[in-house]
């Protein structure tokens, strides 16, 4: 069983940056490719970034590529999102998910865990 816990959300204005933490419970996280999604009011939840176990491969969705940069670090159980020059239409829900044993992917359902999701707005 893996737990997630989101961090780093608030309100932010257009232009700005936030860092959105997700630490991760268990013994699986540095086996585990990790997701970012995010969900606005209305819409389904989209990809945003993924990255590889190891670190050494990532995956953009392409409105966010060049803004936004996925991270992790295996020793802290923890993966990152950091989010520059952020614009109204990034407010949503964000949310990280854990696929333990595979590799990256776009694919929300093949993500096996999630976490409870933190609010990002951005004002204009």
């Amino acid at each position: 069983q893996v737990q997630l816990v989101e961090s780093g959300g608030g309100l932010v204005q257009a232009g700005g940056s936030l860092r959105l933490s997700c630490t991760a419970s268990g013994r699986t996280f540095s086996s585990s490719a990790m997701g970012w999604f995010r969900q606005a009011p209305g819409k389904e939840r989209e990809f945003v970034a993924a990255i590889a176990y190891s670190g050494g491969h990532t995956y953009y969705t392409d409105s966010v590529k060049g803004r936004f940069t996925i991270s992790r670090d295996n020793g802290k159980n923890t993966v990152y999102l950091q989010m520059n020059s952020l614009k109204p239409e990034d407010t949503a829900v964000y949310f990280c998910a854990a696929r333990p044993g595979y590799g990256l992917t776009s694919d929300n359902t093949l993500y096996d865990y999630w976490g409870q999701g933190t609010q990002v707005t951005v004002s204009s």
